[in-house]
């Protein structure tokens, strides 16, 4: 008995001793390898690098334009050593924009044609693709095909065709005109055709059994599972809009119609140009797509990353 009694006793203070030196041991290999599937230091320098050059190749641009419009009408903007820092601050370039052309006017306009685009997109894309994704019904696959075709063609393809479509509506140099083709995207109703089909269908069948509408299905279960991939396209279709320049420079004719972007090419004289006004004008612009990208970023991120399905 009293050797059976030590032997435990040895054995159980060599259990924690063997404890302690394999976790030291596994500290040390996962100290010395970085842990499975780890980069090394080689792979960690290589991935900084790529992600400095692009970060140069996207930022840089945007910190040169908020510069210029910064800079004071004594400073060389072309000087040979360019200066990111302006020497002699100045928000006049700003107000000379909006004393050169009426940029609240256009501004005021791009904002119309992107609000009926995004609602366009919002309303008809969602309905759409809950048709598509939910419903059956003859000739789904036969109009998802349709759908994916148009995806092939260019838009410059149908230019023309949109704008003799536009002209024959009566609705040639008006914002309406502008806003028309892009009401509906069809990339955004296969996003929300995905959208939808990741909701789990078990989830659908039991609304069917309990009664449901197709519309009792949509607003109360599709649409609170797909905010995040709504505020994707909300995004998309705002930008889309606010930025296009070339279907609102071939639709309008009246200066009072213009949008910004198309607005924004009298900054550019016929014999000269300051660069600091066309670099105001251009930070003007972008400050709707920060601000609306600040307030949707959360469920933006969502929809990308997760599907726009909540768990």
């Amino acid at each position: 008995m009293a050797d059976m009694k030590t032997r435990e006793a040895t054995t159980g203070a060599a259990v924690p001793a063997l404890r302690s030196s394999s976790g030291r041991h596994a500290g040390r290999v996962r100290r010395g390898r970085g842990g499975f599937g780890a980069p090394g230091p080689g792979e960690l320098v290589l991935r900084y690098t790529l992600l400095l050059v692009v970060l140069a190749i996207t930022v840089l641009p945007f910190l040169w334009q908020v510069s210029t419009s910064l800079k004071g009408p004594y400073e060389d903007v072309f000087a040979q050593t360019p200066s990111f820092i302006p020497l002699q601050p100045t928000l006049e370039n700003y107000a000379k924009v909006a004393a050169t052309i009426p940029v609240w006017t256009y501004a005021l306009n791009s904002l119309i044609v992107a609000v009926i685009v995004v609602c366009g997109n919002a309303i008809g894309a969602t309905l759409a693709g809950f048709a598509l994704a939910r419903l059956e019904f003859r000739g789904a696959k036969l109009l998802l095909a349709l759908f994916l075709s148009t995806l092939v063609l260019p838009g410059e393809v149908t230019i023309i065709s949109q704008y003799l479509t536009v002209r024959g509506m009566g609705l040639a140099d008006t914002l309406l005109g502008v806003a028309l083709p892009g009401t509906i995207g069809m990339l955004n109703v296969l996003l929300m055709r995905t959208a939808f089909q990741a909701i789990p269908k078990e989830m659908d069948e039991a609304a069917v059994i309990d009664g449901a509408t197709p519309w009792q299905r949509l607003v109360h279960l599709g649409l609170p599972n797909v905010r995040g991939m709504l505020s994707v396209i909300t995004i998309f279709a705002f930008i889309g809009a606010w930025d296009d320049f070339l279907w609102p420079l071939i639709v309008l004719n009246d200066p009072k119609n213009f949008t910004l972007t198309v607005g924004l090419q009298y900054l550019n004289g016929t014999f000269t140009a300051n660069p600091r006004l066309i670099a105001a004008g251009t930070m003007i612009s972008f400050l709707p797509i920060v601000i609306l990208f600040a307030s949707l970023q959360r469920f933006f991120f969502r929809g990308v990353a997760e599907g726009a399905i909540k768990g």
